[in-house]
């Protein structure tokens, strides 16, 4: 189901100078040619004769609504034994069309050339063109197959600098419900009991102090599997998943009393898991807060002992996407400049700024491994108003570069 998109296509959008350009390197790498449809399905370049097959439209426009919800190509069979994929294009959560990413037979495939061609020409293509068609197809095994739809997708958005925030946002969500219901299966499979594992609040607290936001992140998805599994009633799901924010904000706050501005936090936390519709928005809200919860532990916890370089601290967190300066945070917690820089360089070792280039970089990490925001677009979102100047601090705090960090992740 889609929701806050604009679906429409505007063919002055997607100028030929792009479309030709990843065409061009889609038939180096691949062989194969791209094909552009609008949102309907409907072919607007290169038609051939298997999209006039009388099922194709509706199986394209189906396979574009699933690339969107998944955040992702999109592999279907336009008919028996026959693969295809589509890329969904969008800028900035307006849905432009698809790009098809061509024709291969299935190397796994049950059916035969013979029940292919039969399906072909009982859909309403011509007997000799069934079996040309299906004579010169080239045969992929589907993990080829796979490679290739993401070839596409990769090229098109490097090429367009288009913004997909949607599929971002989609495919994330998707990722965490796989692993998420890959946790819930391993419990059932290995006969877990199906309690709620309150001992492991302390791991993973433990684990968010030391930085390891993937070790969180599959603790916490162990945790929802552990609740999902003792009841699937929504509102007990509900209050076990506000228990659990709670309990680590509790947790936090009682090893450092500087943590309380958590408090608030928590009840802006609280306040989108009740308001989940079903398991999967609620699975999605915590693991945004289990993110919000592990940058302030991070920044919060190298201070234990001085409320106003707490304050300081808080203030960062809050504010580092926007312009802010060392006399910024010292009007916001009322000490004079130099009196607050000394005394956070006292009690954390570090300078205000790079308190603030360490919460810039910390996010900018999370943008390059779950969207395909371009550097220079993360830049601007994180509070650096210069790409170069970004990567001059995030080698600095990494040891690595940028495009360097996304592809190792």
């Amino acid at each position: 189901m889609l929701h806050h998109i604009y679906l429409g296509f505007d063919m002055a959008i997607l100028s030929n100078r792009l479309f030709e350009a990843v065409s061009r390197d889609y038939r180096k790498r691949h062989k194969l040619h791209v094909r552009l449809m609008d949102v309907d399905g409907a072919i607007s370049s290169g038609d051939t004769p298997l999209s006039r097959v009388g099922t194709a439209r509706r199986r394209r426009s189906y396979a574009l609504q699933q690339s969107i919800n998944n955040g992702a190509p999109h592999v279907y069979e336009t008919a028996p034994g026959i693969l295809s994929w589509i890329v969904a294009l969008e800028d900035r959560r307006r849905i432009h069309g698809g790009l098809i990413g061509g024709a291969v037979l299935d190397e796994s495939r049950t059916a035969t050339a013979a029940a292919t061609q039969d399906y072909l020409v009982g859909n309403g293509m011509a007997a000799t063109a069934a079996t040309l068609l299906v004579g010169k197809l080239p045969v992929w095994a589907p993990d080829r197959v796979a490679v290739a739809a993401q070839d596409l997708h990769s090229s098109f958005y490097q090429f367009s600098g288009w913004k997909p925030e949607l599929l971002d946002e989609n495919r994330l969500r998707r990722n965490q419900m796989e692993q998420l219901n890959r946790a819930i299966e391993n419990q059932r499979r290995e006969g877990q009991p199906s309690l709620y594992a309150f001992e492991k609040e302390r791991m993973l607290l433990a684990t968010i102090r030391a930085g390891d936001r993937n070790g969180a992140r599959s603790l916490l998805n162990e945790m929802l599997a552990t609740i999902y599994m003792s009841t699937p009633k929504l509102v007990v799901l509900r209050v076990r998943a506000v228990e659990l924010l709670s309990c680590l904000t509790r947790a936090a706050i009682e090893d450092n009393p500087l943590l309380e501005p958590m408090i608030e936090r928590n009840h802006t936390w609280t306040e989108k898991l009740v308001a989940a519709a079903d398991f999967e928005e609620l699975s999605e809200q915590l693991m945004s807060a289990l993110d919000d919860f592990i940058d302030a532990i991070y920044l919060q916890g190298v201070n234990r002992s001085n409320l106003k370089v707490s304050q300081a601290i808080d203030y960062i967190t809050r504010h580092y996407m926007r312009p802010i300066s060392l006399r910024d945070v010292a009007a916001e917690v009322s000490l004079s400049p130099c009196r607050l820089a000394h005394l956070v360089k006292a009690f954390t070792g570090r300078t205000i700024m790079h308190l603030i280039y360490q919460t810039r970089v910390t996010h900018a990490q999370k943008l390059l491994t779950h969207t395909e925001h371009s550097c220079a677009e993360i830049a601007y979102e994180v509070g650096f108003g210069d790409q170069s100047y970004f990567t001059k601090h995030f080698k600095r705090l990494t040891g690595t570069t940028p495009m360097r960090y996304r592809r190792a992740g």
